[in-house]
């Protein structure tokens, strides 16, 4: 195999590169990074490599060693320290967390389940003086993909009773009730659940993946792409991807308008991802490798058929 075209450092600043999306955070990016190259690895890395992979990003050794701290405090990392030299590794919990969050996002808009045609559908009252628990409620019904038709009427197109009355009995709600409904013809169509989502907005922001990351694609065709470059442009296309299970819970194709730009934004997602694991591995080695050559050997990416 051919050495990997690397990406000097001050040509990448010529770069157009995909950002970060907004209200990300460089703890997020390195769990980010830990679930991509480090996955299934408890085996501690040198704090001062975390350091210079988050450097990767324009992240300072300040805001980088703050970061560890506080994944550190919430056990999310595990430090540990070898004279001067101090390291974290992954906590069971942040390998918990990182193989559900990952086997979420990886298997999202994977396949196209025939719709049964039924709505499950909250309609519960909170009363004004108990706003947390109505917003408590709100995010986990969001959580479970469904969304707001009406006040206090949530839908979602999937088969979600369980699941929500599980959520209702853990939060002491009874002025609530749990339906299967079916929309019945002549009903009014600005009543239609699937109003519950700006389905215009959902097409704009799976459209602006597409268009920004067509350019990566023939770049990456071309051979353009070298390994500081593609580490930067595979976590920032993560970052993007792992948005959209939070904004549209797999809404069936039956509900939506066609031709639905879901599925092309997947496969975009899955080739450029796949395609990049290489040489964003081989970053993130070269990086480790500067701090500890056995831990630089255990770095291995995974691709978008990740099963956990």
């Amino acid at each position: 195999m051919t050495a990997a075209p690397q990406d000097p450092p001050p040509a990448r600043a010529d770069l157009d590169l995909p950002r970060m999306q907004s209200g990300g955070s460089p703890q997020h990016l390195l769990l980010t990074l830990l679930g991509d190259y480090w996955y299934g690895q408890r085996a501690p890395l040198p704090s001062a490599a975390l350091v210079a992979l988050l450097g990767e990003f324009d992240i300072t050794e300040i805001s980088a060693r703050a970061a560890l701290s506080r994944l550190s405090r919430r056990g999310l990392l595990e430090l540990s320290r070898t004279g001067r030299h101090t390291s974290y590794a992954l906590s069971s919990r942040a390998a918990t967390v990182l193989a559900e969050g990952l086997r979420h996002i990886m298997s999202f808009g994977a396949t196209e389940e025939p719709w049964s045609g039924q709505w499950t559908v909250a309609v519960f009252s909170v009363p004004e003086d108990q706003r947390d628990l109505r917003h408590t409620l709100r995010t986990r019904l969001g959580w479970l993909g469904f969304a707001s038709l009406f006040d206090g009427v949530w839908v979602s197109p999937h088969e979600r009773v369980a699941e929500i009355t599980a959520v209702l009995a853990e939060l002491a709600i009874d002025t609530a009730t749990v339906l299967r409904s079916e929309v019945v013809d002549g009903s009014p169509a600005g009543g239609h659940p699937i109003n519950a989502w700006d389905l215009d907005a959902l097409r704009g922001k799976y459209v602006a993946l597409i268009e920004e990351y067509e350019s990566v694609r023939q770049r990456l065709r071309d051979g353009r792409i070298g390994t500081a470059e593609a580490l930067v442009v595979r976590t920032a296309l993560m970052d993007a991807w792992r948005r959209f299970p939070g904004l549209d819970p797999e809404l069936p194709a039956a509900l939506l308008p066609q031709p639905w730009p879901r599925a092309r934004a997947r496969a975009l997602f899955a080739e450029l991802y796949d395609e990049l694991t290489w040489l964003a591995e081989q970053r993130v080695k070269q990086v480790v490798g500067q701090f500890d050559k056995e831990a630089a050997g255990l770095v291995l990416g995974h691709g978008s058929d990740f099963a956990g």
